[in-house]
């Protein structure tokens, strides 16, 4: 099986990360850090844009880890930014069969906060196909969570 881990912090081995290994301890997974790639927003048409390198990455996982920090009470730029650059250009459907998991953490989240990112990703991931597995917060949903790979 092969699991991807998306990482939308700047830290690449800071908090976000570490929810990631205590999510898939004992599995091999590959790290893709968002901020290593040039994605410009939505729109915009960037030379040297990297956005297909990153689709292609997806593409050849059966899992999908995505990770954020809670920025500003919502989800991360990076991530935020990847969501808005598949309208248009990823069909739907198009990532049928593989299942999608969020990490999503911040220092004091405000309940509202954490439900909204859940309901984003979720939505993300039913319209391009994906099951949505679920999504934690701490190390120890994370463990909990990672039970089910």
């Amino acid at each position: 099986m092969r699991i991807l881990f998306i990482n939308g912090s700047p830290n690449k081995h800071g908090n976000t990360a570490a929810l990631a290994e205590a999510l898939l301890t004992g599995k091999e997974y590959e790290s893709l850090n968002l901020t290593d790639y040039r994605i410009g927003s939505y729109g915009q048409k960037l030379e040297g844009d990297q956005l297909e390198e990153v689709i292609d990455r997806m593409k050849e996982a059966e899992v999908i880890v995505m990770g954020s920090p809670l920025y500003w009470h919502n989800i991360c730029g990076s991530v935020r930014n990847l969501l808005d650059r598949f309208y248009g250009l990823v069909k739907n459907g198009e990532f049928s069969g593989r299942t999608l998991y969020f990490l999503f953490q911040g220092a004091a989240p405000e309940k509202w906060m954490i439900e909204a990112g859940e309901y984003t990703m979720s939505r993300f991931a039913k319209l391009y196909g994906m099951e949505y597995a679920g999504m934690a917060t701490n190390q120890r949903e994370a463990g909990e969570l990672g039970r089910k790979i």
